[in-house]
């Protein structure tokens, strides 16, 4: 039963992780389309350099995001104070949800989690700005184990997938990730 819940759990905790990122796996792709994945027009040349400053952000928040994830993970601590500095909600709550149900099952994360992630596409004239951000996840090597014997959680095993987020730029000027899917039935 324990390891049933478990495997359950590592499910939508891979999910979780996976929110935040996005990116076709293949390396070969070439140069984004100066259109968003929306079919909007792109910027205007005048944009060009704030959006390159504002995909730069974006990435850094991103790659912050994943950096942190692991720090809380590894330490089984929820609200680690790196996450509120990369995320925001509702992704800050949905992982730190994901941290806490892995500690009381008595579960931690272990390993290395590759990711290539890229900027899709950029909306300064919104309110708030965001970013979308693609990333081919591998968690081929990142496994949800048992604090107490290290052994792998059953069911809790992953390969390559695309993941998806959004980073978001807030009054305060700091670009946060606070949403994101993971889109494990595709993979990468």
């Amino acid at each position: 039963m324990r390891a049933q819940r478990l495997g359950r759990f590592s499910a939508v905790l891979i999910v979780i992780l996976s929110v935040a990122m996005g990116t076709g796996c293949a390396k070969d792709q070439g140069p984004a389309a100066p259109a968003s994945l929306d079919g909007a027009p792109a910027a205007t040349p005048d944009a060009a350099p704030e959006a390159e400053a504002a995909s730069k952000a974006a990435l850094a928040a991103y790659t912050g995001y994943l950096d942190a994830s692991r720090e809380a993970e590894k330490s089984a601590n929820p609200l680690h104070p790196a996450l509120k500095k990369y995320l925001a909600d509702p992704l800050l709550t949905q992982v730190r949800l994901a941290i806490r149900d892995a500690k009381e099952h008595g579960a931690m994360r272990t390993g290395t989690l590759i990711s290539d992630p890229r900027v899709t596409d950029v909306r300064l004239d919104t309110v708030p700005a965001t970013a979308s951000i693609q990333d081919c996840l591998d968690g081929t090597g990142y496994r949800l184990v048992y604090t107490k014997d290290k052994s792998v959680v059953p069911g809790s095993t992953s390969g390559r997938y695309l993941a998806t987020a959004t980073a978001t730029l807030y009054s305060d000027g700091r670009w946060l990730i606070s949403a994101g899917t993971a889109h494990q039935d595709q993979p990468c």
